[in-house]
């Protein structure tokens, strides 16, 4: 069992390299949508970075300079640490590198616009925004600012905040219309729907689903189980109708984030098991929520 656990948590190293490669391939997309569809129609993007580049656009109004990559760090690097001990080092840790990825980017890439026509500017920028924020939140981390902030209080309510996320950005917005029009800024809050509403159908942490695991051994799944996560486990008797022989279902829900992990865990103790899991729709009762990172 030790040499299981142990492999195990050798797993989650691999799984830490790979957030680390998927919040770097966030902050590229994240700059890529800004230089190639945001840029060339004065699109405005969400969180702080929309707000780091909104200051920006109304420095110069007064011929002040001000850096957006300097600005992406100021927002961000305050929000990072307010939410440090309500958070792990982990979340924090990747939540840094994707901002400061965006900062140190946005100053070295210089990509050329893709299309000329607004409104497929605005459809692929959003959507490919969109993908950029769940790359970063599917690798346990975020894009900082009002992700910190969302999650921070996701975390502590078991609920999605998005939709008042989108709420701020819309009030961004509408002071990014009356200082540059509104016509730019009615774009961009289409922009920023799209984005929302495709973290929302990507991204689903809170979402549960119920594993079912068939198995002669119950036991040395249990204790792999119980020793890895927080959540409970039933152990029903069953017959099977087919080979006439005794079995055990070891039945748990789970968050649908931590499906991945689950199975990998069952199958490094018990390779020769049957794994069935499917989506739950409502449940009633206490449920243990892993702190975000």
């Amino acid at each position: 069992m030790t040499k299981e656990i142990r492999h195990f948590s050798k797993n989650k190293n691999l799984h830490l390299i790979l957030s680390v490669i998927m919040t770097i391939l966030s902050a590229f997309i994240q700059v890529y949508v800004i230089q190639v569809f945001m840029n060339p129609c004065n699109l405005l993007s969400s969180g702080f970075t929309g707000v780091a580049i909104l200051i920006h656009k109304i420095c110069n109004l007064f011929n002040i300079h001000f850096s957006i990559s300097l600005g992406i760090l100021m927002l961000n690097i305050p929000a990072a640490l307010i939410c440090y001990k309500s958070v792990s080092k982990r979340f924090v840790f990747l939540s840094c590198l994707q901002f400061g990825l965006v900062s140190f980017f946005l100053n070295i890439f210089s990509f050329t616009p893709f299309f000329d026509d607004l409104v497929l500017n605005v459809l692929f920028g959003g959507f490919l925004y969109g993908i950029g924020i769940t790359l970063a939140l599917k690798a346990d981390g975020s894009t900082g600012g009002t992700d910190f902030i969302a999650l921070y209080i996701s975390n502590k309510i078991h609920k999605s905040l998005w939709d008042y996320v989108f709420i701020f950005n819309t009030i961004i917005l509408i002071i990014f219309g009356l200082f540059f029009g509104w016509v730019h800024a009615g774009y961009s809050i289409i922009f920023q729907f799209i984005s929302t509403q495709t973290i929302s159908r990507f991204y689903h942490r809170y979402a549960q689903i119920t594993v079912e695991i068939t198995t002669e051994n119950p036991d040395i799944i249990t204790k792999a189980y119980t020793e890895n996560f927080k959540h409970g486990m039933s152990v029903i008797d069953a017959y099977g109708a087919y080979s006439n022989k005794k079995f055990y279902i070891c039945k748990t829900v789970i968050s649908s984030y931590e499906e991945a992990d689950v199975i990998d865990c069952v199958l490094n103790v018990a390779p020769n098991v049957i794994i069935n899991s499917y989506k739950t729709n409502h449940f009633y009762g206490k449920f243990y929520h892993q702190p975000i990172g």
